[in-house]
């Protein structure tokens, strides 16, 4: 007998979520988004080493305006960006669950990164440190930025084009793997270690998405990831 979890990796949605013309655009806006960010080494706004309440500001804006911009999209196939998620929380139980899945998931993910990261020698780059807040109203700001990346990269790379890839590729595992791809990719700022680094890392986001049929858990990493790593790194990346 097949294994279900290998049998729904590999047989995607038939129903694509939106229209081709409209994921090409959204590639199109994330590619521009990472040149810009590759030719100038850095993320929008945040070329200067301190003062970056502007930088957190403008990309919070922009990653909210490509959620819109998949919600517009979505919305003519009759999908909600709920549907997107996997839904909503229906009590403490599953916000439980969800938790924990989120914590051994970071823990499991940051191992394989980890290793990666050692092999390819990558170490943090002036891009990465110039996302680090300094003092109090831009740690609040970063970890609203951090929440926001949480939520709308969620939603684009394994809500949104994971589910079209799979649907192009009539492969559920293929469109995993693409997402991922572009996942990287769309970091450009970060450099080419990293850029591989982050895609291996939205195949571990995909593949926990495909797995529970839900991105909560997914997002609730994300947010911790960011979240703690800016944290924490402020206080030994200089």
């Amino acid at each position: 007998m097949a294994d279900p979890a290998v049998a729904s990796l590999n047989q995607p949605d038939c129903r694509p979520v939106a229209p081709a013309w409209h994921t090409f655009v959204l590639l199109l806006a994330l590619l521009a988004i990472s040149g810009r960010g590759a030719y100038s080494h850095r993320a929008p706004g945040l070329g200067q080493t301190r003062g970056h309440a502007i930088g957190y500001v403008i990309v919070i804006a922009s990653e909210w305006l490509l959620v819109a911009f998949v919600w517009f999209g979505v919305r003519g196939y009759r999908v909600r960006l709920l549907d997107l998620v996997g839904g909503s929380w229906s009590g403490w139980k599953p916000i439980r669950r969800d938790l924990g899945i989120a914590g051994g998931f970071l823990l499991g993910s940051n191992i394989v990164l980890a290793l990666l990261g050692r092999l390819l020698r990558a170490t943090p780059n002036q891009a990465i440190r110039n996302l680090l807040p300094h003092g109090g109203f831009e740690v609040a700001l970063y970890l609203l930025l951090a929440l926001t990346a949480g939520i709308c990269e969620e939603i684009i790379f394994r809500g949104y084009l994971q589910r079209q890839f799979a649907v192009l590729a009539r492969s559920a595992a293929a469109g995993l793997v693409i997402q991922g791809i572009v996942f990287g990719i769309a970091h450009g700022y970060q450099g080419p270690k990293y850029m591989f680094i982050i895609a291996v890392y939205g195949c571990l986001f995909g593949l926990l998405a495909q797995w529970r049929h839900s991105l909560r858990p997914g997002m609730i990493a994300h947010f911790l990831q960011d979240g703690i790593f800016g944290i924490v790194a402020r206080h030994f990346l200089k």
